[in-house]
């Protein structure tokens, strides 16, 4: 049965794992990054920078490769996501710009205003980011206007529906309680109990908003949907594992807490891969006939086959290089150590 899978589900799969592992090493940073408007002193500002400084630009390289194994395996499904999600995706490119060159540039000159900017715009933009992925997930989730050329119908500012804003915004809260694991991990004392008592308070944002995003897609989800029993247990589940999650919230513990919100968010994409398959973008003019699925926008077989055994290769090695990277940087971080 495992070896009997079709090349198009192996590469959905692939293509899954690369933009979660995104989601989950990006997502503390820029939870990271989001609290830096909370923070007051220039120590704690340096101290929470320096959590993410040896690892933010490498968590991005997972989103690279992620939407170069979207574009090779299923191009058609690129093609018609970029175009119909044009505006929020040139929107994150700005902000993931402008947060890069924040982190950069922050620290190049001692001048009080020259910092203070950046600090605005590196939390405001790792703030935005997520809202917008968010927004993406949530219109693929709920299904686009595509006609049988599977060609966007809908307005360039359809993308802002409100089930779309709703998860956006559950995207922000849950990163920034994922966020606060991790800079609890990496920093001790004063600034670690204020991270904490930030947490407390950005966990009960995002359970008000993870139950309304829960009820809400119950309402929306197809009664016929063949994957009905599995997505229900699913849901379960995660509602499990956010209620594990509060417990690790509340008991100051950055390591539970921290695998408990990984564990969170990778239960959430299977969720909705079981939602969505065999389709990839659903569409709401006719589902049966205009929606993208793994067979009807993919890349040949030829194609798969070789690119599964580029990633047989590469993506062992990719992984081998992230555990070491981790290692090398691990332990927590001090005043007077360098970086930015």
């Amino acid at each position: 049965m495992f070896l009997t899978i079709d090349y198009q589900t192996w590469w959905l799969i692939a293509t899954a794992v690369l933009l979660l592992a995104y989601g989950v090493l990006d997502g503390y940073d820029l939870g990271a990054g989001a609290w830096h408007l909370f923070l007051k002193s220039e120590d704690d500002k340096q101290l929470a920078m320096k959590t993410i400084a040896p690892v933010w630009d490498g968590n991005e390289v997972f989103l690279i490769i992620g939407g170069g194994a979207l574009f090779a395996g299923f191009p058609e499904v690129y093609a018609t996501l970029f175009s119909a999600m044009y505006v929020p995706f040139m929107l994150f490119l700005l902000f993931l710009i402008a947060r890069g060159v924040s982190i950069e540039f922050r620290n190049k000159e001692e001048n009080k205003t020259w910092r203070k900017s950046f600090d605005i715009a590196y939390g405001v933009s790792s703030a935005v980011l997520p809202i917008l992925l968010g927004v993406v997930v949530a219109n693929v989730l709920q299904g686009m206007p595509l006609n049988e050329q599977f060609e966007f119908t809908g307005s360039w500012l359809s993308f802002l529906n409100p089930y779309a804003l709703l998860v956006g915004l559950m995207s922000l809260a849950f990163a920034m309680v994922h966020g606060a694991s991790y800079l609890m991990l990496k920093t001790e004392g004063e600034l670690q109990d204020k991270i904490h008592g930030l947490q407390r308070k950005a966990f009960k944002v995002f359970v008000l908003l993870f139950a309304g995003v829960v009820i809400w897609s119950i309402m929306i989800l197809n009664p016929a949907h063949e994957h009905k029993t599995a997505i229900y247990v699913l849901l379960i589940v995660i509602v499990a594992a956010v209620a594990i999650l509060a417990q690790a919230v509340y008991k100051k513990l950055p390591k539970c807490s921290f695998i408990r919100s990984t564990l969170a968010l990778l239960l959430a994409g299977v969720l909705a891969l079981v939602k969505l398959y065999p389709v990839i973008i659903p569409s709401t003019v006719d589902p049966e006939f205009n929606s993208m699925t793994i067979y009807n926008a993919c890349a040949s077989q030829k194609t798969f086959e070789v690119m599964l055994i580029v990633a047989a290769i590469g993506v062992p090695l990719m992984i081998c290089y992230v555990i070491f990277a981790y290692r090398v940087f691990w332990g927590k971080v001090k005043k007077e150590d360098a970086g930015y």
